[in-house]
């Protein structure tokens, strides 16, 4: 195993260092060679520290698919939801491990990971296919699971996308979308669907991260009793909250479904080296619409 692994150490959206040193092995832990990993928009916040102060320089990344080449001493881990845990919580990138040692994503050529938080890809599956699942797939399968979906289930889905402009309508219809809201452009638009909106348990799953999102206007969209799950974590203008996204079981089993149904997200890839101007590019909203580092 190597003691220095090479990765993209960033202090801020615009600068990038290209050295760290990872200092967090135990007899739990499996070292992994990056193959892929995805940018997603919890990338941008954390380099600019729009949810908390960044113990900067930073080398982000949780969407990451790679190969194993050292495996755990111990195979027992307890199942559950771990992504819940009240004892000690230490994310993908950018967090603390109990000996001081800090957490580095997937940026990088390598990770080292605590092996329970390994889940395998499924064959049918490819791994340009995987990364991105990682955030924006797990948060959507994870609540609606939790809310009752699943199999011998019988559910009639209208797919609604709302965005801010049309200028995503063509690729959304392309996706198999139902209906297109462009809030800026129809200001009437809470009112005219108003108790329209009757998906499985009437429920609108939200995975907005602007702080400008008006949800008021999407509660009404909603029918009596109906639920709004928010999975989208904005940096500012609501009250600050943690999005655990999903347990490693329930993340094989989203992968699972992907692989069986032939789920394939819209992928860009960029070279690992282009780290930087990737971010600063999604940042900008140039994205279409998951960016994907490759070595």
């Amino acid at each position: 195993m190597p003691a220095n692994y090479s990765g993209i150490l960033l202090s801020c959206v615009y600068h990038a260092l290209t050295l760290y040193t990872y200092l967090h092995f135990t007899a739990t832990d499996v070292d992994i060679r990056v193959t892929h990993c995805g940018i997603c928009g919890s990338d941008i916040y954390t380099l600019r520290s729009g949810w908390a102060p960044t113990k900067y320089s930073v080398c982000v990344g949780h969407e990451i698919v790679g190969r194993i080449t050292r495996r755990p001493d111990c195979d027992e881990c307890s199942a559950g939801q771990e992504n819940h845990c009240a004892k000690q919580f230490v994310g993908t990138c950018n967090g603390v491990f109990g000996n001081g040692s800090r957490s580095y994503g997937g940026y990088s050529e390598r990770v080292c990971v605590p092996a329970h938080f390994v889940v395998k890809i499924p064959d049918a599956l490819s791994s340009a296919a995987a990364a991105p699942t990682l955030c924006s797939g797990i948060t959507v399968y994870a609540p609606l699971k939790k809310n009752g979906a699943g199999p011998r289930m019988r559910v009639k889905i209208r797919v609604v996308a709302i965005s801010r402009t049309a200028a995503k309508k063509q690729d959304a219809l392309a996706m198999g979308v139902d209906v297109f809201i462009a809030m800026d452009e129809d200001e009437a638009w809470n009112r005219k669907y108003s108790r329209s909106l009757d998906l499985f348990r009437k429920m609108i799953i939200s995975t907005v991260s602007s702080p400008k999102m008006p949800p008021q206007k999407y509660l009404r969209l909603l029918q009596t009793n109906g639920q709004f799950i928010q999975v989208g974590a904005p940096e500012d203008a609501i009250p600050g909250f943690n999005v655990f996204i999903g347990s490693p079981r329930e993340i094989e089993e989203m992968l699972k479904v992907a692989a069986e149904k032939n789920i394939q997200p819209w992928i860009q890839k960029r070279p690992m080296r282009d780290a930087n101007q990737a971010v600063v590019d999604m940042a900008d909203g140039k994205s279409r619409y998951n960016k994907l580092l490759t070595p």
